[in-house]
């Protein structure tokens, strides 16, 4: 069972950069896909970026596409997520999620494993 520690939140004015990361612990790391989600106060959490197991694969949300990169080094068991030309909206607590799988998926019920969140809070 795969531990996932996030890292990396702060606040940022809109236009800057931020870079998360998630390391992992208890499994081999190179099974899992992964992915990055957000949830904003009285929002659903959403994916906004996921990964297949070896990197090769990417998805993105379209309100992140251009601004965000998810990448992953599997020998340090560590995911990220760089953030550029932050905007307002984009403040949310951001969570890793692991799942033992080789597709690249977003969905929130495909993913078994959890992070507990990170805050990025963006000012005008």
């Amino acid at each position: 069972q795969v531990q996932l520690v996030e890292s990396g939140g702060g606040l940022v004015q809109a236009g800057g950069s931020l870079r998360l990361s998630c390391a992992a612990s208890g499994g081999t790391f190179s099974n899992y896909r992964m992915g990055w989600f957000r949830q904003a106060p009285g929002k659903e959490r959403d994916c906004v970026a996921a990964i297949s197991r070896s990197g090769g694969s990417t998805y993105y949300a379209d309100s992140v596409k251009g601004r965000f990169t998810i990448s992953r080094a599997n020998a340090k068991n560590t995911m990220y997520l760089e953030m550029n030309s932050l905007k307002p909206e984009d403040t949310a607590v951001y969570y890793c999620a692991a799942d033992y799988g080789i597709a690249v998926v977003s969905r929130i019920w495909e993913y078994d494993y959890w992070g507990q969140g990170t805050q990025v809070t963006v000012s005008s």
